[in-house]
Formats: structure tokens, sequence, C-alpha cells
């Protein structure tokens, strides 16, 4: 518009010559008088293209709502045409290759390229990612207007895929990168969007929604494979086709009209278009619609309301405000939070201190003259558009009908304080809308700034920054508060979990304390007990023995002579008579029980415990004399 260049690979060639600083280029090519423009509302000079009204405008608004550009028509420097230089990210399987190469090359040459790279002959390559349609080996890059950056994919069909176990394969498709190509059903327009293998179905949906502003329960999907019932299904684990997987979205068909309703819209439309075209060419361009030309409010033109009054729901009722903005103003616009102003201080103020934001609050007025023109310039300008979703939570209300003002007033009150509500409540009609930036902060929540509708683009973003700058500032204040915070619980929770160990550790060894000298007790009483048995034992086969026979005794006499293990000995008469069990007795009531003991004889050597104990000694040999020798049974 400033400079007359109509050729976009010149543009660009000057725009890269001077590292795409925009001012730089355009002051290269317009002289430095015409290149130094005056603007017309304060006399302060503006570098570059300057803004003001033209001269032609008949409609009736502020300098900052009507605004274009000066057309200049200066003389241009001859600029020598080099050659661009355009990079290629290809992404083939596991693999990523850089290829750099110049605009007049053919897609073809790529492949060749790749061809060395990738060891993959170059007719069975499919080369995808393009943003154009119809592209084949011969097609010369130039033609294709392509950015500087651009990242491509390589299909192989023909190839079999790598052989590997079925773990293995799932593990390699979790940290693999799908691209999804999300076709907006309503609006014929594509997003190439990347996501890993490991990202869930209800993230992707997500992020439609935040492309899309269709809410994920209102999205309608096509494509998706047969496998993918689960929203919290990972996209390795769905069966979408790697690396490049096509769908489409749109949202669930609302209510049909009414044969009358359609009727009205259909006459008001004839209506407008059969009046002179040309009273509303430059209109447009301001911003202005055809109904403010004739002094008619556009919402008059429209039958469904942004909002509907005395709505129960809040959520409900932002529903319709997102779909009614949509339908007049496009699909590029903020993302606005569905649910509550109370949930939308959630969102915003109390999560951890790194992911709060900012909340934006949109005042939307459809009596405003200033309406049409900040929501379609301003408020749906892509940068401030993506501005706003990467730092803001965005919440709006419609504060036409009286029902609906009252009832954000009461809520201003309640969250903001009566100084607010009555600023507020002292806007005139034509100061909408209003946009209200808040802060979260520890004991209420702080107004930042009240930006009113007549403003332009670049002031609606120094504000937004400025008030961001504020608000990074307190953010890293909450952060380190946070951390130090957190620091101090992790020390708490160490510590008491040490005690705990320390107190299970005492209280088990206690325990085992306890075990043990319940055992050594229970032992011992077994033990006095085994002990006080054998000796009842051992008494009463002692008082059983027979006497001993005297040395002159007129019958015969065995004497016996028995060695313990210890090495005493101990002898005693029997009569040779007796029998042999008299000396097992004998023996016991010395304490070595015939059960535990057997008694060895010398010569010849045997085990006279093994003898029948009802014969006499006289029958098993033991007389006169013998002498035994008592050994432990194994």
């Amino acid at each position: 518009a400033c400079t007359g260049i109509e050729n976009i690979d010149e543009a660009i060639t000057l725009l890269e010559q001077n590292n795409w600083d925009l001012v730089a280029a355009i002051n290269g090519v317009i002289p430095q008088e015409n290149g130094i423009l005056q603007s017309e509302y304060g006399g302060e000079t503006l570098h570059g293209p300057a803004y003001g009204p033209t001269s032609h405008s008949t409609a009736a608004s502020t300098p900052s709502s009507s605004s274009a550009f000066r057309h200049v028509v200066p003389s241009r420097q001859i600029v020598e045409r080099q050659p661009r230089m355009l990079d290629f990210r290809v992404e083939y399987r596991d693999r990523n290759v850089d290829v750099v190469l110049e605009d007049s090359s053919a897609v073809g040459d790529i492949k060749h390229i790749l061809e060395n790279e990738l060891q993959i002959p170059a007719s069975k390559m499919l080369l995808k990612g393009w943003k154009t349609g119809d592209v084949d080996d011969s097609t010369v890059l130039k033609s294709l207007h392509l950015p500087k950056n651009n990242s491509l994919y390589v299909l192989t069909p023909d190839l079999p895929p790598p052989s590997s176990s079925h773990s293995g394969a799932l593990q390699e498709s979790l940290n693999q990168n799908f691209m999804l190509i999300v076709t907006h059903r309503e609006v014929q327009r594509e997003y190439n969007l990347n996501f890993s293998g490991s990202s869930t179905i209800q993230e992707v949906k997500r992020n439609v929604y935040d492309l899309t502003s269709i809410p994920v329960r209102h999205q309608l999907w096509e494509g998706w494979p047969p496998s993918a019932t689960d929203d919290s299904m990972t996209l390795a684990a769905s069966g979408l086709t790697f690396p490049c997987h096509r769908l489409t979205v749109g949202r669930r068909s609302s209510p049909v009209q009414t044969r009358e309703q359609s009727e009205e819209q259909c006459t008001d439309v004839h209506m407008v278009s059969d009046s002179d075209g040309d009273d509303f060419e430059d209109a447009t361009e301001f911003g202005v619609d055809d109904g403010e030309m004739f002094g008619v409010a556009s919402s008059a033109l429209r039958k469904s309301p942004m909002m509907p009054e005395n709505a129960e729901n809040e959520g409900d009722a932002l529903l319709q405000f997102t779909a009614e903005f949509s339908s007049r103003y496009g699909d590029c616009h903020p993302v606005y939070f569905i649910g509550s102003l109370e949930a939308a201080f959630q969102e915003a103020f109390y999560g951890k201190a790194r992911d709060r934001k900012l909340l934006a609050i949109y005042l939307h007025h459809d009596e405003s003259v200033l309406t049409n023109v900040f929501c379609s310039q301003m408020l749906c300008a892509e940068s401030i558009v993506s501005y706003l979703s990467q730092n803001f939570i965005t919440w709006a209300w419609d504060m036409t009908k009286e029902a609906n003002r009252a009832r954000f007033l009461t809520m201003c009150t309640r969250h903001f304080g009566s100084v607010v509500a009555q600023t507020i409540r002292t806007q005139k009609t034509d100061q909408f809308p209003l946009f209200l930036i808040i802060m979260g902060k520890r004991s209420s929540n702080e107004v930042l700034n009240v930006i009113q509708g007549n403003t332009t683009v670049d002031e609606l973003m120094m504000r937004l920054m400025a008030a961001m700058e504020i608000f990074s500032a307190q953010q890293q204040e909450d952060i380190k508060d946070e951390d130090e915070r957190e620091a101090r619980e992790n020390v708490k929770r160490e510590q008491d979990e040490a005690y705990r160990i320390s107190l299970e550790a005492d209280r088990a060894k206690r325990e085992a304390q306890e075990r043990e000298m319940a055992e050594q007790f229970r032992l011992e009483q077994i033990r006095k007990e085994q002990e006080e048995e054998r000796e009842a034992i051992r008494l009463s086969l002692e008082q059983s023995l027979p006497p001993e026979p005297k040395e002159e005794s007129t019958e015969s006499v065995s004497k016996l002579r028995i060695r313990t293990p210890s090495g005493e000995f101990f002898e005693r008469r029997f009569l040779a008579s007796s029998k042999l069990q008299v000396v097992f007795d004998f023996v016991a009531s010395k304490g070595y029980p015939w059960e535990e003991y057997k008694l060895l004889g010398t010569f010849p050597r045997r085990d006279v415990t093994q003898l029948d104990p009802n014969k006499s000694l006289l029958e098993v040999k033991l007389y006169p004399q013998e002498t035994l020798f008592l050994e432990a049974k194994e």
C-alpha cells in the first residue's frame, strides 16, 4: 500500500535484505522526503507508513475507529533479484533431513537429495506436506510461493515397514510425531497439527477447540479409526496412519430456523443488496457496515441477540455468545471461556503460579456505533487473538439488555468492589465495547486497565503488553514465594517422613526384642518342664529298682562297671537272674535314659540296648562282671 510493489518475490527479497524490518524496507524504496511521513493527529513524525482518514470518507466516526493507509506512489530503486534460499525439514519415519535449495529448483531436486540421504529410490517416494494442491516433480518451488522454513514428510507405500515386536512398535510410535491434517468443514480451512504419539485424542480435540472455537462437546468428527473409541487413548494406540492422517471436524447441527425467520432474513439481505453499491464501497474499508451508513444500528439487521436475557446458566449464555460472535465476525476471534465468572477466576488466578494468567473481560454492546469496528478490526486481528490466547483467559458478557447489564454490575460489585462497578455503570453506550484487564492478587482482584472501544490495534496491543509486564513482575514474585514455600514443605515432609521411619524402626526393634524375650521365656519354661519331667521319671525309676545285693550274698551276683560319656564311672551289683531291664532302669535313674543313650559291651563289642530287656544278665552274658560304655545315640 505504501510502496506500490505488487510482485511478492520482489517484496520478500526487499524484506530479507533488510532482515525483515518492515520500516527499513519501506524507507529503502521510498525517497527520504516521502519515507518520513507526517501524522495528521498531533504533528509527531512517524517513520514508515502513516495512518489517517482518507479525503473521500463521509462516515462520521472517530479517527481511531476509521483509519487506512495513505497511498503513496513513489519512485522505486531498482533491486537486483538475488536467489532466494528455502529451508526444508523432511521427516521420514524416525529420521529428519534438512534440505536447503534455491527457489528456482524443482520438487524433483529435493527427492534426489533425499535419495542419497535416505537410500530410497526417488521413484518410490511420495513427498507430502505441501500447502497447495497438485505438486509433481517438475513443479518449480518459486511458483508455490513458499515461506522460508517448510516442513515436509515422505511416504513409501511400496516399501515394507521395518519389522519389530508389537511392544517395540508401540513404544516407537509413542516417540513419533503424527501430523494431523484437520479440515474445518464449515469454513473449508485446513490445519496441519503436529502431535507426539503419547498425546491423547482429548488433547487433540481441545487444541482444535482453540483453533475453531467449536467446544469439544459440539465437535462432530470424521476420519478417526474404528479403534479410537476412547478420548483418553493415545494417538499411537488409536490406529492413526503414520506419519500423516486426515480428519474432518464440524459443529453439530443446531435447531432449524423457522420458515418465517428465514424469509425475514432473506428480505433484509435483498434490501441492503438493492441499495447503491457505490455508497458502501468505502464504508466497509473503515469497518462501518451498511446499517451504520443509514444511521441504523447493525444489530437491528440481526435477529439473534448475542446473549439471551435472564439466562439461568452463564455457561449456556456464553455458548450462544460465542456462536453468534463467530457468525457475525468469523472464526478468527478470541477463545472465550465457557463458564461462570467465578470459574474464570479459578482458571486464571488459582492454579500454580507458573500457570496463572491475566483475565480479560470483554463487555459487548450491540447499540454502540464502535462495536462493529472494534470486533472486526481490533478484537479479531490475528495478532490480538494470538496474544490473548497465549497470555489471557478471555471471558465475555453482553451489556445490551438491561437485565444482563444489571446482572454483570452485581457480579462486578461482588468481585471488584463498588468503585469499579460505578465506573462501568457511568460508561455511555457509545464508549462501549469495554475491555477489562484483571490481575489476581492474594487478597483481592485488581483491575489493571479499562480499554474503551475507540482505540486502534496498536494501542490495544500496547495496553495489553503493558498489563502483561505488570503481571509478569508480580508472577515472578509469586513463583519465587511458591518455590520457597514448596521447598519448606518438602523439607518438612522429608523430616516428617524420616521421623516416621525412625518411629517405625524403633517400634519394629522393640517388638522384635519383645518377641525374642517371649520366645526365650517359652523355651525356658519348656526346658524346665522337661527337666522336671526327667527328674520325676528318674526318681520313679530309682525307687522302683530292687535293692543292691550284698557281696556275701549266696545268690549269683553280677558286678557291672559303667563308663559315662564324660569319663566318669559308676558301679553296681545285680543278681545274675535280674532282667536286663533293671540295668536299663538303673542307667536311666542316673540321667541316661536308654531312649537317648546306648550301652556298648567291650569284648565282643556289641550294643546291649538292642538285646531283649526281659532276658536275665546271665543269659546275655553279663556275668559275673562286665564293663559297659554309655554313648549318645545319633
